[in-house]
């Protein structure tokens, strides 16, 4: 899992990246949409280590890496105009990220993975050409099975498409997508192609859904999104929660352009069962329906969790709806124990929990 968090960017001036946060679940595609300028290609740009970030984290599986080099994040990328080396073969340029693996695999295993790559990109017989007489469509084909013979944990994708004609460039849209997914690879993709996007990636994003501002709430404040999302349907329409009130209690909130569009309270629990050391439970979390599935939710949490820690918390958990459990594991949650109805909404439930990531930074 890729998971970005309150990554800002400034370059000595105005913010192009202003507390950012994304999250790419393991063999998801995901497109970042946006006009030029919007800061699409800096984000990629810092998660593969290019640029270093004035704030915020990348981690990978759980794993700090802001600080670590580019060769060792497991991080593959294709450019926009491929930067194929033009005095090597097609073998040579797929071959080259595997001879630079810390255990390089012997030149028979080479061999094979190059042929392997080059049958699923659709060049199988290409390993003697040379890339300066390649179509513009093969040499971006021969761009990505050199990024994917290494195996990256997650490959990133630069508006690899463009400069191609129409035709062209749709084919290549479907057969992008179906190599991506027929290798499991998590990937985020930049463009700024509405059809390209909708066509590659499993979930858009727009560079705009990004940013959200994460503020302290009063109870009271909660209330419009718990009634609208959380009560909704539901046999309960109580909207005050115990505790809700309490000095170890939290409400936070994300706004967009001054509009309230998720909440989440946070509240000083045992989890149950455990050995009564300090712990928080996300007591509810809702997020506008306009702004559901746009990241806004990924972030109020990953704020949340990370507030939690800080703050010596030995674990963060809940009571999660069924519906909601892949978005939790997307995000470091695992689900503790047998599944549960809870009275007040007649839904089934599992409890979850999150214990701190780890945190390694190597050089």
């Amino acid at each position: 899992m890729l998971d970005v968090r309150d990554v800002t960017v400034a370059f000595g001036g105005p913010p192009v990246l202003d507390a950012v946060s994304l999250t790419v679940a393991d063999g998801e595609v995901v497109a970042l949409l946006g006009p030029s300028g919007s800061g699409k290609s800096t984000l990629l740009r810092v998660v593969a280590g290019l640029v270093p970030p004035d704030a915020g984290r990348v981690l990978l599986d759980g794993e700090d890496i802001t600080a670590r080099p580019t060769h060792r994040r497991g991080v593959g990328m294709v450019f926009q105009d491929e930067q194929l080396f033009p005095h090597r073969d097609v073998a040579a340029n797929v071959e080259f990220g595997l001879r630079m693996l810390p255990r390089r695999p012997s030149a028979h295993a080479r061999a094979q993975r190059v042929s392997e790559l080059l049958a699923v990109v659709g060049l199988s017989g290409f390993e003697h050409r040379r890339v300066t007489e390649l179509s513009g469509g093969e040499a971006k084909r021969v761009a990505l099975a050199r990024s994917l013979a290494p195996a990256p944990r997650v490959v990133l994708l630069d508006e690899p498409l463009t400069g191609l004609d129409r035709e062209l460039h749709d084919h290549l849209a479907g057969e992008l997508a179906r190599i991506l997914r027929e290798t499991a690879t998590t990937s985020l993709l930049v463009t700024h192609d509405r059809d390209e996007a909708a066509a590659v990636a499993d979930r858009v994003v727009r560079m705009s859904d990004l940013s959200v501002d994460i503020v302290e709430l009063r109870a009271e404040e909660t209330h419009p999104l718990r009634a609208a999302v959380l009560r909704n349907g539901t046999p309960s329409s109580e909207l005050r929660w115990a505790a809700d009130d309490d000095a170890t209690t939290s409400h936070l909130g994300a706004r967009r352009d001054g509009d309230l569009i998720a909440i989440a309270t946070w509240a000083s629990k045992p989890f149950p069962g455990g050995d009564g050391a300090a712990a928080v439970q996300l007591r509810g979390m809702a997020v506008d329906s306009a702004h559901q599935g746009h990241g806004v939710g990924g972030q109020l949490l990953a704020a949340g969790v990370a507030r939690a820690f800080a703050g010596g918390a030995t674990c963060v958990w809940a009571n999660a709806r069924d519906s909601a459990l892949e978005f939790y594991r997307r995000h470091g949650f695992e689900v503790v124990g047998e599944g549960f109805v809870t009275p007040d909404t007649g839904l089934p439930h599992h409890r979850i929990r999150r214990l701190p990531f780890r945190s390694v930074t190597q050089t």
